[in-house]
């Protein structure tokens, strides 16, 4: 996809165009959803953004690929950078540069690209543009730029050793099964010391933000993630695949739960809810260094009764 860079609009129509295949199978964000054929991609995702921002470049921070369930797939999470010239999806435009973060999953078939999971950092975008929804809590983690692997590595083009893939993820199974020995009392029943590097860092959405350390990780985010969600199961996984020191991992929905508790300033509704999920992890030796997270934030919150999108109506 990197190759759109530097093109006029119809020029990159036409590269896009002809990544996919006729009849792709498209899962966007909240407000965008589904789509169903490249023409409805080209002219329901990709026109108006394009419009909005005309100079887009897309700037990937890591890049791997794997097989998983006997697909081929590729997973990718980066930036989407350009001048927001125009209103998007009810966003008011800047007229400066805009900075959509993005995670991506897409199953590839005879060369071409046959499936896509999408998340785009929507709330984010919101941030920039000093349009935050009224009511929606700002999160105690750092709202910065998220970066790339700290070792500058995570843009795979050649084929990792399969001991070293299989290492990684058998690790992030390890520390996903944890997680699931939750008791609903206690954090300390995960063991999550056993898998995370002591100078950790995650890198959640926006009304989140990021976290540096366990500690910072359950007070940023964990602790008052289950105390909304305490029952929350995992499964559904689209894809999961490991590539050297690199793990990604896409479900659509990835989690089910109930809302029990407060989440984002919002009372709890004990509503069932799903939630669009990818994870993205680097393994430093036998522990787990750095995760970048997206949550279909906007998803999540209109099955909780509130609609962010109205705010900009």
């Amino acid at each position: 996809m990197a190759k759109i860079n530097g093109l006029a609009i119809e020029e990159k129509m036409g590269a896009i165009r002809e990544l996919y295949h006729a009849d792709v199978d498209w899962h966007g964000p909240h407000p965008i959803n589904r789509l169903s054929g490249a023409d409805r991609v080209i002219s329901d995702f990709w026109a108006p953004l394009l419009g909005a921002l005309p100079d887009l470049e897309r700037r990937d921070d890591i890049f791997i690929a794997n097989s998983f369930n006997g697909g081929d797939w590729v997973g990718a999470t980066g930036y989407l950078t350009g001048t927001f010239e125009t209103t998007w999806l009810g966003i008011p435009a800047t007229g400066g540069v805009i900075n959509i973060r993005y995670g991506e999953f897409s199953r590839i078939e005879a060369g071409k690209v046959r499936e896509v999971y999408l998340i785009l950092d929507l709330l984010d975008v919101m941030r920039q543009a000093r349009c935050w929804p009224k009511g929606l809590a700002i999160g105690r983690g750092s709202a910065d730029r998220v970066p790339g692997p700290a070792t500058r590595d995570g843009v795979t083009l050649e084929t990792a050793a399969p001991a070293e893939s299989e290492q990684s993820l058998r690790l992030v199974e390890a520390m996903i099964a944890g997680l699931m020995q939750y008791d609903q009392k206690s954090l300390e029943s995960m063991g999550m010391e056993r898998f995370w590097h002591p100078d950790m860092m995650w890198y959640g959405p926006a009304a989140i933000g990021t976290s540096r350390r366990l500690k910072g990780f359950q007070d940023v985010h964990q602790r008052a993630f289950l105390q909304a969600f305490p029952d929350r199961v995992g499964g559904n996984h689209k894809a999961r695949i490991g590539d050297g020191a690199y793990v990604g991992s896409c479900g659509w929905p990835s989690i089910n739960a109930t809302h029990r508790g407060p989440w984002l300033g919002y009372p709890a509704t004990n509503r069932r809810i799903t939630m669009r999920v990818m994870d993205f992890w680097r393994r430093e030796g036998t522990l787990l260094r750095e995760n970048w997270v997206f949550i279909d934030q906007i998803d999540l919150l209109l099955q909780m009764d509130v609609d962010v999108m109205s705010h900009l109506r």
